[in-house]
Parts: C-alpha cells; sequence; structure tokens
C-alpha cells in the first residue's frame, strides 16, 4: 500500500486551523481598514481558532510515534472521514491482532481518570473525567467511530482508544478502560500494539479500509 492511502495525520485539523486564522484576519483587516495589517500583528489569536492548531498538532505527533512501528507489523491510516458526515477519525491502526480506532486528545497538566455515579437506587454509571472537566461525550465519540470501522471489517476483533497527549498520569499505572474504550498515553498504546498478537491479515484489512474511508 502506498503511503498516500494511508492520509496524513492532522491534515484536516490544520486546514480547519489555517481556514479559522485566514477569516479571522481578514475580518480583522476589514475592521481596521489601513491599519488592518498592524491590528493582524497585534491581536491574539482567537482561543477558538488556536484549538484547532493545538489539535492538529497532537494528531500529528501521535501519528508520527504509530507510523514508526508501522512500517513492520502494524498499518496506521490517518483522518479518515466518516461517511455521510463532516467527522473524522484521527488514527485506525490495524494489527494482528486486531483493528484499534484512536482518537487523540490532548488536555495538558491535567489527569483523566473514572468516577462512578449512583448506587443503591441509580444504576452505577462510570464517567470520564480530564482533570475536573467532565469529558464522558469522547468516550461516546470512539464507540460511534468504532461502530464505523466495525460495519466494513465484519468480525475483526476491534478495539477503541482514548490517547491523551501532555496529560498528567501517575508514575505507576495509570491507564484505564472505560467501556471498552482504552484510555492511556501515546507509549503505552505503541507499546500494547506492539505486542498484538492474533491472525489479522493486515495488509488486507488496511486496503479494505483505506479504500472505504476517504482521507478527510
Amino acid at each position: 500500500m502506498e503511503p498516500s492511502d494511508l492520509g496524513r495525520a492532522g491534515g484536516s485539523a490544520r486546514r480547519e486551523y489555517e481556514r479559522r486564522r485566514a477569516r479571522d484576519e481578514q475580518r480583522t483587516r476589514e475592521w481596521w481598514g489601513p491599519l488592518g495589517g498592524i491590528a493582524v500583528r497585534l491581536t491574539p489569536e482567537r482561543a477558538s481558532t488556536a484549538s484547532w492548531y493545538r489539535g492538529a498538532l497532537g494528531e500529528e505527533r501521535l501519528g508520527a510515534m504509530l507510523d514508526g512501528p508501522a512500517s513492520g507489523r502494524l498499518a496506521a491510516l490517518h483522518d479518515r472521514g466518516v461517511p455521510g458526515s463532516r467527522a473524522n477519525i484521527d488514527h485506525i491502526v490495524v494489527a494482528p491482532g486486531g483493528v484499534w480506532v484512536v482518537d487523540a486528545k490532548r488536555y495538558k497538566n491535567r489527569r483523566p481518570h473514572l468516577r462512578t455515579e449512583g448506587g443503591l437506587i441509580r444504576p452505577r454509571v462510570e464517567k470520564l473525567y480530564v482533570g475536573s472537566r467532565s469529558c464522558t461525550r469522547l468516550v461516546d465519540g470512539v464507540l460511534g467511530q468504532v461502530g464505523v470501522v466495525r460495519s466494513i471489517v465484519g468480525h475483526v476483533p476491534m478495539r477503541g482508544a482514548l490517547c491523551f497527549l501532555e496529560a498528567e498520569w501517575p508514575l505507576f499505572g495509570g491507564a484505564f478502560a472505560t467501556r471498552g474504550v482504552q484510555v492511556l498515553w501515546p507509549k503505552r498504546l505503541v507499546k500494547v500494539l506492539r505486542e498484538a498478537e492474533g491472525g489479522v491479515d493486515v495488509a488486507a484489512v488496511a486496503a479494505l479500509l483505506a479504500g472505504r474511508l476517504r482521507r478527510a
């Protein structure tokens, strides 16, 4: 499979950042008229625009780490569009042990952890938090992406993962799973992928996914 078929990690996020930055600069120039050039240089970047840049960097960094071991037993596809949607899947890794759908998140200096709510009267529910922020929707998103990929690969074993870059993790342990989605950091993810065993035809499954899921 040609490298171009695998996609470019962070490509769509970087394009969206460039689009938003150009739009913001154009609005600033229109507002300030003759002083627009100076205003652009002095105006801080909008937080909503900068978040796309940070997201692109995170996907690019993780993509580079996945492409290292991918030259051997694994195949990593990046930035794949979801059919019928504007959403994308950050990374799909095909390993001998199955297919991993990986969502990269960059939450700096905050620790991912689980909180269990409910009990005697209400059903017990696991909720993902990063620091004090509720992020359970991220798990829902990965499960939705897993469903998309499963509809293509059929009975091939599937796993979902949330990979947090620059998060805080304890010295020992730290990785966990919730509703079948692994929550971990890049080096841990690469280690798990390298150790995967099984009989999946990596090249054939990767080619199938590359043909069915367009580059975003």
